[in-house]
């Protein structure tokens, strides 16, 4: 389930970066802190690893917004020509 979980985080990373820029971090900062928090109180513990895992994907998608934002300046991904 972490590899999937992982493997979902890409995209959202990217698409969130394309249309929000990184000014979307916060939703992610706390959306981790929720999940982590929510995962110390769920008593399956296969259910609160996916949870866990979840948080912390989201905690570390707030550092792949701003290397997203470096490879769109570096062009090895599209930007959003309409944000700018």
């Amino acid at each position: 389930m972490a590899f999937i979980i992982i493997g979902v985080f890409h995209p959202i990373v990217i698409k969130g970066e394309y249309y929000f820029g990184k000014r979307i971090w916060p939703l992610f900062l706390v959306a981790g802190i929720v999940l982590i928090g929510a995962s110390l109180f769920i008593a399956n513990n296969m259910l609160s690893a996916i949870v866990s895992v979840t948080g912390f994907s989201c905690l570390w998608s707030i550092h792949e917004i701003f290397e997203q934002e470096k490879r769109v300046k570096k062009g090895w991904f599209p930007g959003n020509p309409n944000r700018r």
